[in-house]
């Protein structure tokens, strides 16, 4: 039972654990996803570039693009009373709403770059409207506003000369993504943008989404050919490649850790073994005189090892899956830096299988190789 019981602590722990991996995953990916479209094609030689260069109609019809947002992005300078600060604004299409999920992603206010006057209006990242002390009036008639600060492309430091334009601009909503966004972002209507930098026909990018159900790499290759070698196309992924390889890094250490501690259970079915044979030494005898030989003799202890790790799997592969589903469903534990939000776990079939097939590889090494050299070390026993 000693063994039984290490067994499946040990594989309790990889259930729980890699699902609490999954869960963090997902959760990295929807914070830096959901606002990062799913590819990105910019200029590989310049900051922005023509949209006429780019046949947009074109990579609407690449098969997987659902939706296509002409992107203007620029750091400026934002006023609100007596408080200055920087921030990175985008100019977007009213598409991006839908493509970065807005609605899910808002604290307060609404997810509109539009008035329903027409009167353009901005989303901030909820730290960054914090740092510049603005509020979402309850009432549309008591409009917030921030004085937008933004430098002119030809703009030059001259007397008398502004090289900044600057814009009142409505506050819409306050957004929560990431860290990043949360304190430097603010989200405008594309012509807006495009009128405060006098960019003309120009934009700094073009952010595309794509369906799940198609293969991202797939379609980002369809559009790496159909934009040319002057554009750079990428995933959402890799741009942000070093915080998805640190987490899945994270996971495969913590994998590996936790098998070693199944080896380092393992130990106990091996003393397992070895006692069960030494106080059946009698028996074993016995059996030798009715005719059994080594291979029936390794056979019986061989068969209680599998049986052992096996239950060991088997209640460990129980335990594991009602804790995970339990905090799925029920939220037994919440996230520390954020009270009120449960801690994210996800079962997977895969991980299922891997932590199966890894515990039964290790499982038949501990009871085939112990049980061997006993029989071997013991054979003046069975003679």
């Amino acid at each position: 039972m000693i063994s039984v019981v290490g067994i499946a602590i040990s594989t309790a722990a990889l259930v729980i654990l890699l699902s609490a991996f999954n869960g963090i995953e997902q959760m990295v990916v929807k914070l830096y996803s959901d606002f990062d479209s799913s590819i990105s094609v910019r200029s590989a030689k310049a900051k922005t570039f023509n949209q006429g260069f780019i046949d947009l109609e074109k990579i609407k019809s690449v098969e997987g693009v659902q939706h296509i947002s002409r992107a203007i992005e620029e750091v400026i300078i934002l006023k609100h009373e007596d408080k200055w600060v920087h921030a990175q604004m985008i100019g977007v299409d009213t598409s991006f709403l839908i493509m970065s999920k807005m609605n899910d992603h808002l604290v307060d206010g609404v997810a509109q770059l539009y008035r329903h006057d027409g009167i353009p209006q901005a989303i901030f990242g909820a730290y960054l409207l914090d740092k510049l002390g603005g509020y979402i009036p309850v009432f549309e008639d008591l409009q917030e506003q921030i004085t937008f600060n933004v430098p002119l492309r030809e703009g030059r430091l001259r007397p008398g000369k502004n090289p900044l334009n600057v814009r009142m601009v409505n506050v819409s909503g306050r957004m929560n993504y990431n860290r990043e966004v949360n304190a430097e972002k603010v989200v405008i209507p594309y012509d807006l943008a495009n009128e405060l930098l006098e960019y003309g026909e120009d934009i700094t990018a073009l952010y595309i989404d794509v369906s799940k159900d198609y293969r991202l790499n797939r379609v980002k290759n369809e559009i790496q050919a159909l934009v040319g070698d002057d554009f750079e196309v990428k995933t959402s992924f890799e741009k942000n490649e070093l915080i998805f390889k640190t987490s899945q890094s994270e996971r495969l250490i913590v994998y590996f850790i936790l098998v070693f501690i199944f080896i380092l259970a393992s130990f106990n079915l091996i003393a397992s073994i070895a006692m069960l044979f030494i106080e059946k030494k009698s028996d074993i005898a016995t059996l030798y005189g009715l005719g059994a030989d080594k291979r029936t003799l390794f056979n019986i202890f061989f068969f209680e090892g599998l049986m052992i790790v096996g239950r060991g799997v088997l209640y460990g592969l129980v335990i594991g899956y009602v804790v995970a589903f339990a905090q799925i469903y029920f939220g037994i534990v919440s996230m520390p830096s954020a009270p009120g939000e449960n801690f994210p776990m996800e079962t997977t079939w895969s991980d299922a299988f891997m932590i199966i097939a890894s515990v039964a590889i290790l499982g038949f090494i501990v009871s085939y190789f112990p049980t061997k050299i006993l029989i071997r070390r013991h054979e003046n026993l069975i003679k």
